[in-house]
């Protein structure tokens, strides 16, 4: 259910500007969308645990604000993402 730090320094390095920018809004999005897809799958399987749904459903807002602000700063940086996560928007 949660990355490992192999998968997470690789979200880093692909999303990243250097292999230490863990705070960009870009990263920041990356790393949450690999939680998201991977509680969705726990999900699936565990359909009656709703605390995890409940944590889920946070960091989809979460997400969602980030995108948000990356949108309004950055429209490029921004479509560039959505292509390379696959999230429908």
């Amino acid at each position: 259910m949660t990355i490992t730090k192999e998968e997470k320094a690789a979200i880093i390095k692909e999303f990243g500007k250097n292999e230490k920018d863990c705070g960009s809004t870009e990263v920041q999005i990356a790393i949450l969308t690999k939680r998201i897809n991977n509680l969705t799958e726990h999900l699936k399987e565990h359909i009656h645990d709703y605390h995890s749904k409940r944590g889920l459903l946070m960091m989809v807002g979460k997400r969602r604000k980030l995108l948000d602000y990356l949108k309004e700063n950055n429209v490029v940086a921004y479509r560039d993402l959505i292509k390379k996560l696959n999230i429908r928007k």
